[in-house]
């Protein structure tokens, strides 16, 4: 069963007006894209810095207004103040997210106050020392403030604080890419740990594709905007169909001396302003042709639970 339905999402950003405050020109970050999102089910994006994962996620939570498509969960709420409550994030730097005016018990005790979800000061200070337990961090560490902790601890707390209101979704925007590769281990172990204990479901939003696919059952690539190819982690990690994700998987690096790259990685990715015809991938696919050149190929099912936005995708590898 769907928890979160996204059908057709874009998101626009107005870069230029004339003289009269009207729209000249507009960068678009999202671009018609679908998405579903199971009940206790991992969905993993990745893509190259630029590509719209972010945007899509804040989109989705409705800190950015969409500008076409529509949103809803499994209760068919529209985006606002009650599905807000069921949908939480985790943010990529968790120094940036937190207060540091406020101490730990008032940044995790804030969202408990705006949904008046505890009785009074005791039960909210003991929710807040649960919550702290719950992600592996000491009741103490609530009269503290956030520049008091390490990277690792303040992503702790930022996770505390999205768990706070328990929510059923929680969008991952990059959770350890500023975190050291110890430290990233014990976090992503944590939050399996909590989707177990809370049959959680994730959207997790990371570069690391060999992190992505250990964390989701599916896995999502997306270009510029758009999703070019989404199915089951195994299949999509260890056989991509789309040139750019063989692209990414190929650009992992090998602990082997001899590995060889069967896809050669070039080319620049192009201006968001000034995307290309056709295919926007074409300039930088080694199988372009002149079909890619003028029609923008349209995201198909081409087997079980694949989907691929390729003219030239048949199931298979090329």
């Amino acid at each position: 069963m769907n928890l979160i339905e996204a059908k057709h999402i874009s998101k626009q950003f107005v870069v230029q007006r004339d003289w009269l405050g009207r729209p000249k020109k507009t960068l678009t970050a999202v671009d018609d894209l679908s998405l579903t999102i199971g009940q206790g089910e991992t969905v993993g994006l990745v893509g190259e810095s630029g590509c719209g994962k972010s945007t899509f996620a804040r989109t989705l939570l409705g800190l950015y207004a969409k500008t076409g498509g529509s949103i809803r969960d499994i209760a068919d709420r529209a985006v606002g103040r009650d599905y807000r409550r069921h949908v939480q994030m985790i943010f990529q730097d968790p120094y940036a997210s937190l207060d540091p005016r406020m101490t730990v018990e008032d940044i995790i005790s804030e969202p408990l106050r705006n949904y008046h979800l505890c009785a009074d000061d005791r039960q909210r200070r003991q929710r807040v020392a649960s919550l702290l337990e719950q992600v592996d961090m000491r009741p103490e560490a609530a009269q503290r403030y956030p520049h008091e902790f390490s990277g690792g601890q303040r992503q702790r707390i930022g996770i505390a604080r999205a768990l706070a209101v328990d929510p059923e979704c929680v969008f991952c925007d990059e959770p350890i890419s500023a975190l050291d590769v110890s430290v990233q281990v014990q976090i992503v172990n944590m939050m399996q740990r909590l989707q177990q204990e809370r049959g959680l479901s994730y959207l997790f939003i990371a570069h690391d594709l060999a992190m992505v696919h250990h964390m989701s059952r599916r896995m999502g690539v997306m270009y510029l905007g758009r999703l070019v190819e989404l199915g089951p982690g195994d299949a999509v990690f260890h056989d991509p169909l789309h040139p750019y994700t063989q692209m990414l998987i190929a650009s992992v690096p090998r602990p082997d001396p001899h590995y060889r790259r069967r896809t050669i990685v070039c080319g620049e990715v192009p201006s968001p302003l000034d995307l290309p015809k056709g295919c926007v991938f074409h300039p930088r696919c080694p199988y372009a042709d002149e079909v890619c050149r003028i029609d923008v190929p349209h995201f198909r099912q081409v087997a079980d639970d694949r989907f691929v936005a390729c003219h030239h995708a048949r199931g298979g590898r090329r």
